[in-house]
């Protein structure tokens, strides 16, 4: 542990045993197995991506740490499953922060949580101001973590052993920040909301964007006004996929969305053409210059023009239910503002006290006959736990029956 500035809390530059061995063999993987198994309590848990650097979302590195286990780090590349150490925690409960980015890529190597603590969601409940991992130990442990290395290649190999430090402080101190937070918890009368939201999830998947719609999350595609120049959009996206598939690179280390947006706008149909096209530079532009120009041809000629909007099934964006639709934009701003109020009283934020998704869908759509049960169902039916809808199914009740004139509002 370190101390840089006497007004700072110590900083800890590494696990209290060190740095241990990267597991990347079959017997050292058993061996691992064994130590978890032998082990006792819950498990803290982390993995790292190559988010940005390597196509898709799995996972390079696990830590896990295990009170008579210590603490291990994991290659995953190697290894067809890490099933032998799902197997060796048996039922114990796992401990992430912010389990929601780590949950997926793990449950791609067979391992799944029995159950789950989540210091991020607790944190939030708690009502802490902050709640990166960073911060939350700093709050309650009076701690700072060496914390350089977030967004960095973890396909990298080998990995340096500052950035195989900073993984192992990922999970070094999470089983104590974990019962520092059950605390808090409890004595604010959380336990019970903690624990719905926990399972909630350990259990919840979100629905995944098809794979022939997610080329409408390309950043700056609102540029787009019509929709021949949305199909050579897409036509370009699927052949940049198609590609970082087959390379195993980051899409947007071939060509980033904002090139495909500008060729979508102006269409070229030369190379000269293409390589003037803003963010049109580098190798992957140059090398593949037909592969892009029969996407942009393949774009104007198609008959299957999409949609200027998606339909999504949802709401539309608040902001134009005024003229649309004025007496749910009353209900959903008189509703939120209550619901603001709420939270402030309960110390936590809105948005965990209530998804903005479900208020603007009960806002827009709600059922027919408004009262307390109704309100209920419909909230448990849009995926609000238990605990929200005791907090909330009054509060949005009155704010459907009784919303506020424009004029205040």
């Amino acid at each position: 542990m370190e101390d840089q500035d006497e007004h700072l809390p110590p900083l800890l530059t590494e696990p209290a045993d060190g740095v241990p061995f990267v597991i990347d063999t079959a017997r050292g993987l058993q061996r691992c197995a064994e130590a978890l198994a032998a082990g006792h309590g819950p498990v803290a848990v982390d993995a790292e991506r190559a988010s940005g650097f390597r196509y898709g979302q799995r996972a390079f590195l696990v830590q896990l740490k295990r009170e008579g286990s210590g603490l291990w780090l994991i290659d995953p590349e190697p290894f067809d499953t890490l099933v032998p150490l799902q197997r060796a925690l048996g039922g114990a409960e796992w401990i992430l922060h912010a389990a929601s980015q780590d949950l997926p890529c793990l449950a791609e190597l067979g391992m799944h949580p029995h159950a789950l603590f989540d210091t991020e969601l607790a944190a939030r409940l708690a009502g802490l101001p902050r709640v990166g991992l960073g911060a939350v130990v700093e709050s309650l442990l009076g701690v700072r973590l060496a914390k350089e290395h977030s967004a960095a290649d973890w396909s990298r190999r080998p990995l340096p052993q500052d950035w195989l430090r900073y993984a192992a402080l990922d999970v070094e101190l999470l089983i104590e920040l974990r019962e520092k937070l059950s605390s808090l918890l409890g004595e604010q009368g959380k336990s019970d909301w903690a624990a719905q939201e926990f399972e909630h999830a350990r259990t919840h998947r979100p629905p995944t964007v098809p794979r022939h719609d997610r080329w409408r999350r390309t950043s700056g595609i609102n540029r787009l006004k019509s929709r021949r120049g949305l199909a050579v959009l897409r036509e370009l996206w699927r052949a940049r996929e198609h590609l970082a598939e087959q390379k195993d690179v980051s899409p947007g280390h071939i060509l980033p969305d904002s090139a495909l947006v500008a060729a979508a706008l102006e269409s070229p149909t030369t190379v000269p053409q293409l390589l003037a096209v803003p963010g049109f530079h580098g190798r992957a532009a140059k090398r593949e210059a037909p592969r892009w120009l029969r996407a942009v041809r393949a774009g104007a000629t198609s008959q299957d023009l999409p949609d200027l909007q998606r339909r999504t099934g949802g709401p539309p964006p608040p902001r134009s239910w005024k003229e649309r639709h004025p007496l749910a934009f009353r209900r959903y701003r008189t509703a939120r503002e209550r619901l603001t109020f709420l939270a402030e009283r309960l110390e936590i934020m809105p948005e965990t006290l209530l998804t903005p998704a479900v208020l603007k869908q009960l806002c827009w759509d709600p059922p027919a006959q408004i009262d307390l049960d109704s309100i209920a169902a419909a909230l448990t039916a849009l995926g609000a736990r238990p605990w929200q809808v005791d907090q909330t199914a009054a509060v949005v009740t009155v704010a459907l029956l009784d919303p506020d004139p424009l004029s205040d509002l």
